[in-house]
């Protein structure tokens, strides 16, 4: 066995996997323009000018032009009230170009963030986190699905990660990542366990797991001492910070330069599970466009 100062894991890079989705999806796209139906129309919500917003926003937009996805960009200021947001997503939801909508979150406090989103169409929520779509996904049947969730998936198969059998734990539990990619996972067979705040003895659940999952939201939570030798780890957390300095980092809920030594496979922070989510939200669009096409 190689020692854990030579060992370095395998990285599972979500470039190249994202790339050749999007590539799919553009030529899906270019065949119903070939036969002369209009192109795929996302909606995109941004209420404030919160700077990380800003930027998923902006490269949201920019994966649209490469799969050749109409967007359209919807600006309200964070001073809005509910009713305001309310109306445009009601005329989102009769508008016969989009396909899509996407309010991009988190949301300015004031505003009821549950109800804006259960607000959006089921047969136009292209991030997966209506009820019905929820309740799709649970049931295992075919629907719109969290990006996120269906981006990690994307990444084991493209990697050929052994699921079934395996123990895979997820670390957080929300509705956005912990509790589809939970169902997800079981889906595929694996045994799950999902972990919260509350949960006793984290590190050691975690060094358990073959597949480890962490999307607690956290800094650097995840060390070496939690991973057993092996495991496949995804990272799935975003964190922007600076130095004393003043140097600009991005980082995930992992230790990398920790973790890589130990893991067998890892998904690194920028590059891993980040480009997925964007693919799918890509993928979750052109299939609201496909369902809707039929419907026709």
């Amino acid at each position: 066995m190689v020692s854990s100062a030579e060992h370095t894991a395998k990285i599972i890079d979500g470039r190249p996997v994202s790339k050749s989705i999007k590539e799919k999806l553009a030529n899906q796209v270019a065949e119903h323009l070939a036969s002369g139906k209009r192109k795929p129309g996302l909606a995109v919500l941004l209420i404030g000018e919160d700077p990380a917003s800003e930027l998923y926003v902006k490269n949201k937009i920019a994966a649209c032009k490469q799969v050749d996805i109409e967007s359209h960009l919807f600006r309200l200021p964070d001073t809005v009230d509910n009713d305001t947001v309310m109306k445009h997503i009601a005329e989102l939801n009769q508008t016969e170009a989009i396909d899509g909508i996407l309010v991009q979150l988190p949301l300015p406090k004031h505003l009821a963030t549950e109800a804006i989103l259960m607000a959006v169409s089921h047969l136009k929520d292209v991030d997966g986190l209506h009820p019905y779509n929820l309740g799709l996904l649970f049931s295992g049947k075919a629907g719109l699905k969290p990006c996120t969730p269906k981006g990690i998936m994307a990444l084991l198969e493209a990697y050929e990660i052994e699921i079934a059998g395996k123990h895979a734990v997820v670390i957080g539990r929300s509705n956005l990542v912990g509790k589809p990619i939970a169902a997800l996972l079981l889906q595929k067979d694996a045994t799950v366990t999902a972990c919260h705040s509350r949960t006793t003895d984290l590190p050691a659940i975690a060094r358990s797991a073959d597949i480890l999952v962490v999307a607690a939201g956290r800094k650097n939570l995840v060390g070496a001492s939690w991973i057993k030798p092996g495991a496949c780890v995804i990272d799935v957390g975003t964190h922007h910070w600076r130095d004393d300095a003043g140097n600009s980092f991005v980082c995930g809920d992992v230790e990398f330069s920790e973790v890589v030594k130990v893991a067998g496979q890892i998904t690194p922070v920028p590059g891993g599970v980040g480009r997925m989510t964007v693919a799918m939200l890509m993928s979750n669009t052109v299939f609201a466009y496909e369902n809707r096409l039929k419907s026709k």
